[in-house]
């Protein structure tokens, strides 16, 4: 074998790598998903949104749930039979209203238990989902969040709040108009979190959840940890199993051209008794 033939096997097998790890990881998945819904004897359904890195340009591009991932949740819920229970693994930042609520309204009419499993973050659109099912068993640590609209990157409450100080004449048409919008997205989702907390909590506390959740009281990436959602009256647990968060060890955030700033050896360790 020739020099150039050594270099175009390099390159070859260079190019292949990635796509046979990536091969690897989605039989370990497919693997561990059984493994979790013959032991739990439901249907896993995962939602994973990493934050991914453009090939050639670098450029960071960031996953959020979409209408394709609501065609996916919803096609699963329709391929489970009404009894069977439902998992659903959580990590995202949030997404879109529309694909958010028609995911939460599915699991909502699911007949059998719906289960949320929260290994680090579902915030926003991620929240919205997860109040919609009968249980949302958290990592100690993990956090969902509020679920108050925004308008491209504002706040639609803080555009209301604008609005309500200023008088009409001060302020543009554009921003009236935002106003506008904004008012109806927060009485949307407002009333979509209402619908489905009824089942779960009193009309009362369902009603004042909703409003504080949607209508600005925090900031949107206020982290809401598992101890404040239960004070709020939701039914959460921290005892997640074992295996959802071996799960996410196979959805690794994609290399970059430089490293990251945490390390550590990913082996448990236990303190050793003093001699």
């Amino acid at each position: 074998m020739t020099g150039m033939d050594l270099i175009w096997l390099f390159f070859i097998l260079s190019a292949l790598q990635p796509v046979m790890q990536r091969r690897v990881l989605e039989f370990q998945r497919a693997r561990k998903i059984a493994k979790i819904q013959e032991e739990r004897r439901s249907r896993v359904i995962l939602m994973v949104h990493r934050q991914e890195t453009m090939s050639f340009l670098g450029f960071p591009l960031v996953r959020y749930i979409d209408v394709h991932d609501s065609e996916q949740v919803l096609q699963a819920i329709q391929m489970t039979d009404p009894d069977t229970p439902i998992d659903m693994v959580l990590h995202t930042p949030g997404g879109l209203v529309l694909a958010a609520v028609q995911i939460a309204r599915a699991l909502q009419a699911h007949k059998g238990k719906v289960t949320v499993f929260v290994p680090h973050y579902a915030m926003s659109g991620g929240t919205l989902i997860s109040l919609a099912a009968d249980e949302i068993v958290m990592s100690p640590h993990a956090v969902l969040g509020p679920v108050d609209p925004q308008l491209g990157q504002q706040a639609a409450a803080s555009i209301l709040k604008v609005v309500e100080q200023k008088p009409v004449e001060k302020i543009d048409d554009d921003t009236l108009i935002l106003a506008d919008v904004s008012e109806k997205a927060i009485r949307q989702v407002e009333r979509t979190v209402n619908r489905l907390l009824a089942d779960k909590l009193s009309k009362q506390k369902a009603s004042a959840l909703a409003k504080k959740l949607a209508t600005g009281f925090w900031t949107h990436d206020y982290p809401i940890s598992a101890d404040e959602a239960r004070e709020m009256g939701l039914n959460v647990s921290t005892e997640i199993p074992k295996d959802v968060l071996e799960m996410m060890q196979l959805y690794p955030q994609p290399t970059r051209q430089q490293s990251g700033g945490v390390e550590y050896l990913p082996v448990p360790v236990k303190r050793k008794a003093a001699k």
